[in-house]
C-alpha cells in the first residue's frame, strides 16, 4: 500500500496519532500504516500484540468510535494497519476537530467548523433558520419581481404564485417552521447585510493591477445584486461597438451578456457567506476577473463538468430560488454554457482557477486579431497559424508546414517563437509526433 492522501506511514505508534485518526473519520476515511519509514520500508516495530489491544481502546475511549487494527506479516518484518472509515457524525479528539484535506492534517476552527458541524447534520449555510424575522420583514417588490420572472419561466406553478408570500417561501423550501432560512434573507430581504456581512459585489476598473480607475458597490438582495451588477457592467464597464442594420440601432458588447451573468450567478450560489467576504469584479481593459471565496465540489474541473454535466452548488437553496426564477437553465451547465458563448463571440476560452477557496472565473478579449497581431510583428505565417488555431482550437507541426508551405524546421522555429517570444501560444500533448499548440 503506497502512501497517498488517504494512507500515511508512521515508524512507531504515539498517541497524537489519535489527531489522524480523527481527520480520517470527519473526511473520507482511510488507513495509518505503523511499522514503514517515509520510504515505505519496514522497520522493527516492538509490542505489537499490546498495539493490537491498545490503539482500538484509546480509538473507543478518546474518539468514541471503532477502526480495524490488522497485524500484517512478512518475511522483511510485521506492521499494523489502521483502517478509519469516514463517520456520519463530526468526530473530536478532545474537544479538537480535525480534517484530512489532501496530504495534510487540520484543526477546524471558527466559520471552518461551523460549516463542517452543518454538512455532518445534513445543512448547508444558507439552509440554516433565523430567528426574529419573518416575512413582513422580506421585500415585497422582490417577490413581485420573483414572480413575473418565474411566470416567463415556467418552472413553478402559476397557481402558487397568486398566494401570499410565505406560501412562496415554502414552496421554494426556504422555510424551517415556524422559521425562515437564511437564503430567504438574501434573496428578499432589503437589507441583507444587516444579517449577514460581506453581502455585496465589489466592481472594479483598473489599468493595472495595483491602479484602480474607479469601482461600485453594488447592495441589496442577490436578486437586485444579478441585475444591478449587469447593468452596470454593460452601461460603465464594458463597451460595446456600435452598428446600424437599416435604421435599427445594434449594439454589440465586447463579452457576452449571457456568459457574464452566468458567472455571476454561479459565484453568488458557490459563494462561502460565512466568509464576510464580498464578490470582487476587476475590470481591466484586456479582461475580466470575477472572485469569489466558496467552495467546490472536490473532483471540481472544467473537463469534470463537461463530460458529467453536473454540479453541486454550495448554497442549493439559493441556487434553487435562481433556477426557479428562470436565471438558469441547470446547475452543472453554467461552466459549459460560458464556454460556448465565448467561442460564439469569437473570444478566447475562458480561464477557470480554483485555488483552495479562491475561484476565479476570467473573461479574455478577441486581442488576437490580424491588426492587433500585424502590431506584435509576427510575420504573415505566423498570424495566419495563430487565426487558424482560434477558429480549429489547436495546429499541429505538420498543420502549419501545410497551411504557410514551409519546411518542417521553419515551422518548428516560428511555432516555438510563438510560444516563447510571444508568449501567445503553448504546446498540449506529448512531445513529439503526439504535439499540438494551443492559445495560451
Amino acid at each position: 500500500m503506497q502512501e497517498n492522501q488517504n494512507v500515511e506511514w508512521k515508524e512507531n505508534w504515539k498517541d497524537e496519532y489519535l489527531k489522524w485518526i480523527c481527520g480520517y473519520a470527519n473526511a473520507s476515511g482511510g488507513s495509518i500504516i505503523i511499522g514503514k519509514n517515509d520510504n515505505g520500508e519496514i522497520v522493527e516495530l516492538k509490542n505489537t500484540k499490546k498495539l493490537l489491544e491498545d490503539i482500538p481502546n484509546k480509538v473507543r475511549d478518546i474518539l468514541g468510535i471503532l477502526v480495524d487494527v490488522n497485524l500484517h506479516k512478512t518475511k522483511d518484518g510485521n506492521f499494523l494497519e489502521i483502517n478509519v472509515e469516514s463517520q456520519p457524525f463530526p468526530v473530536n479528539y478532545k474537544g479538537q476537530y480535525h480534517y484530512r484535506s489532501g496530504s495534510t492534517k487540520q484543526e477546524l476552527k471558527g466559520a471552518a467548523l461551523d460549516m463542517f458541524l452543518l454538512e455532518k447534520k445534513g445543512k448547508k449555510w444558507d439552509g440554516v433558520p433565523v430567528l426574529n424575522i419573518s416575512v413582513n420583514d422580506l421585500k415585497s417588490e422582490t417577490f413581485e419581481f420573483f414572480k413575473k420572472r418565474a411566470i416567463v419561466s415556467k418552472r413553478i406553478d402559476e397557481s402558487i404564485l397568486t398566494e401570499d408570500n410565505i406560501n412562496i417561501l415554502e414552496n421554494l423550501k426556504l422555510t424551517e417552521k415556524p422559521y425562515l432560512k437564511r437564503a430567504s434573507i438574501l434573496l428578499f430581504h432589503p437589507d441583507p447585510e444587516k444579517y449577514v456581512t460581506g453581502t455585496y459585489i465589489k466592481i472594479g476598473y483598473f489599468q493595472t493591477d495595483t491602479e484602480l480607475i474607479f469601482q461600485d458597490e453594488v447592495k441589496g438582495n442577490l436578486f437586485e445584486q444579478v441585475e444591478r451588477t449587469i447593468e452596470l457592467l454593460f452601461t460603465k464597464y464594458i463597451k460595446a461597438l456600435i452598428s446600424y442594420e437599416g435604421i435599427h440601432r445594434v449594439e454589440t458588447y465586447e463579452y457576452p451578456k449571457d456568459a457574464v451573468r452566468e458567472a455571476l450567478l454561479n459565484a453568488l450560489a458557490h459563494k462561502d457567506y460565512s466568509s464576510s467576504t464580498p464578490i470582487q469584479i476587476s475590470v481591466y481593459d484586456d479582461k475580466i476577473m470575477i472572485w469569489n471565496y466558496g467552495q467546490l465540489p472536490e473532483d471540481w474541473t472544467v473537463d469534470n463538468l463537461m463530460r458529467k454535466h453536473s454540479s453541486i452548488p454550495y448554497n442549493p437553496d439559493i441556487a434553487n430560488a435562481f433556477f426557479r426564477a428562470g436565471y438558469v437553465e441547470s446547475w452543472g451547465r453554467g461552466t459549459i454554457k460560458i464556454i460556448e458563448q465565448c467561442k460564439m463571440h469569437n473570444l478566447p476560452k475562458p480561464d477557470f482557477q480554483n485555488i483552495g477557496k479562491d475561484f476565479w472565473v476570467i473573461f479574455k478579449k478577441d486581442i488576437y486579431n490580424n491588426e492587433s497581431l500585424q502590431k506584435l510583428k509576427l510575420n504573415e505565417r505566423q498570424i495566419k497559424a495563430v487565426l487558424f488555431v482560434k477558429e480549429k482550437g489547436e495546429i499541429s507541426n505538420k498543420d502549419y508546414q501545410e497551411i504557410c508551405k514551409v519546411s518542417k524546421g521553419t515551422a518548428t522555429k516560428e511555432l516555438r517563437e510563438l510560444i516563447e517570444e510571444f508568449n501567445i501560444l503553448e504546446r498540449k500533448g506529448n512531445v513529439g509526433a503526439g504535439t499540438v499548440y494551443v492559445i495560451k
